[in-house]
């Protein structure tokens, strides 16, 4: 088993829908390639069933994910940080690689509010993976 090519942490508010998608797609889509982390400033009870349910149409499942509190030693140990719309609450360290996704906030949606977010999200990854190979080829 070798290496990850590099480290991701997607951190929202609550880490119930927005970060988890981002997470679930990157994973899905990379694999093994890249080692993924999410966490919230304030984390929710539960995954956004919404969210779930929007990723499950595309098969990815992330129903069992639970919410996770963000640490300052999930941060150091990630290449990448990717915020959406934490604000200040995202701890900012030398050497990171940090990304602000301007993403709506899918809490309290339905699937049909929250399937043109997860698509934004899905092309978001795929970018994403694509600089990080990038970077491997350079």
């Amino acid at each position: 088993m070798t290496a990850p090519l590099a480290s991701v942490l997607f951190v929202c508010v609550h880490n119930a829908g927005r970060s988890q998608m981002a997470a679930g797609f990157l994973s899905h889509l990379a694999g093994d390639r890249i080692e993924v982390r999410s966490a919230g400033s304030v984390p929710g009870d539960q995954v956004n069933p919404s969210a779930v349910e929007a990723m499950r149409e595309v098969g990815v499942d992330i129903s069992a994910q639970k919410p996770k509190v963000l640490t300052t030693e999930a941060v150091q140990a990630s290449d990448y940080v990717i915020t959406m719309g934490c604000g200040d609450a995202c701890p900012i360290f030398p050497g990171k690689k940090y990304l602000d996704w301007a993403l709506e906030d899918p809490a309290g949606q339905g699937v049909e509010a929250v399937r043109p977010i997860r698509d934004e999200i899905k092309g978001l990854i795929e970018g994403l993976i694509a600089e990080i190979d990038a970077k491997q080829e350079a």
